[in-house]
């Protein structure tokens, strides 16, 4: 027999005993001070000095590989250096010899014998007008094969034919037309930096949304509103991967172009130390040209993200 209690609701209520009212004060009382503790935990955080926190994990993993890769290739250059009796030189030779070519990278005594200052600001110079012609003949032409199908396949057979040729197969052809060494560099320079910029520029304007076309079709734009509020902003991030896959291929490009046309230039510096058998000196420009390669790099990185949208970023 199942019985069921039912307590009317004007039946007065039982007062609460002793020691419940003091468990719940208790309870209270706890909550409270942990929200006390975890507000002065907040405060103290807040008004900890900047370097109390520093991540000293994440400061090494950081540090630490890069100088593990430098030991490592030194170690391998100084266990060459001994195995080859010095016919290679040791990094200490080698850094003794760059301190002096250093102490003046801007003497001058002749054509032929010019500080290593010189010769980079000259290849320097090479690059950026070959490098600037492509971009200003690159970039257009990479949006109108995008934005146009008829000149898209126009004009793929000739990129697809022309791209793969090496570069220094066009030094002669430069040579040839522009009866100097200098401007066949420059020509060579041209004609390796401007296939990224043309394929990226055209892949970027074939991947803009096509709704966003289908926009400026019913709002009745026109072709140069197109490309600057719709076309130039969605391009942008392809359009400077190949300005930065170019000004790479450009910087290897030169030092093989001066070693084969002479004059000032740090190709040709290599190339003449290699004639007065200066291993030491051919080692320093070694790690010169890939500086500066990585430095143009590092720039360009910079000025695409500046550039580029957050989601893009991402």
């Amino acid at each position: 027999m199942v019985s069921a209690v039912f307590h009317s609701p004007l039946e007065p209520r039982v007062a609460p005993t002793a020691p419940a009212l003091e468990n719940a004060t208790k309870k209270v009382a706890t909550s409270s001070d942990s929200m006390r503790s975890r507000g002065q935990k907040v405060i103290e955080r807040k008004t900890r000095p900047a370097g109390a926190g520093i991540d000293w994990r994440g400061f090494w993993l950081v540090v630490l590989p890069p100088v593990l890769g430098l030991a490592l290739m030194i170690g391998v250059w100084a266990l060459v250096s001994i195995s080859t009796a010095s016919s290679i030189p040791s990094p200490t030779e080698t850094f003794k010899q760059a301190v002096i070519i250093f102490s003046d990278p801007f003497y001058s005594n002749g054509p032929n014998d010019q500080g290593v200052g010189w010769n980079i600001l000259m290849s320097l110079e090479r690059v950026a007008l070959g490098f600037g012609l492509a971009a200003a003949v690159g970039i257009p032409a990479g949006f109108m094969i995008g934005r146009f199908e008829f000149l898209s396949r126009m004009f793929n057979p000739l990129i697809s034919l022309l791209r793969p040729v090496s570069p220094l197969a066009w030094l002669p052809i430069g040579l040839l037309v522009f009866k100097g060494a200098n401007p066949a560099a420059i020509w060579t320079i041209f004609i390796c930096s401007i296939w990224p910029m043309i394929i990226n520029t055209a892949v970027g304007v074939q991947r803009v949304p096509q709704d966003y076309m289908n926009v400026a079709r019913v709002l009745n734009l026109s072709e140069w509103k197109i490309v600057t509020k719709i076309l130039f902003p969605s391009v942008l991030p392809y359009m400077l991967t190949g300005v930065r896959l170019a000004v790479g291929t450009a910087w290897l490009v030169i030092v093989a172009a001066e070693m084969l046309t002479g004059g000032v230039g740090i190709g040709f510096w290599v190339w003449d130390e290699w004639n007065n058998l200066n291993v030491k000196n051919i080692i320093i420009a070694i790690f010169v040209i890939g500086i500066v390669g990585l430095m143009l790099e590092y720039a360009l990185i910079k000025i695409a993200t500046a550039f580029t949208f957050e989601e893009v970023k991402s």
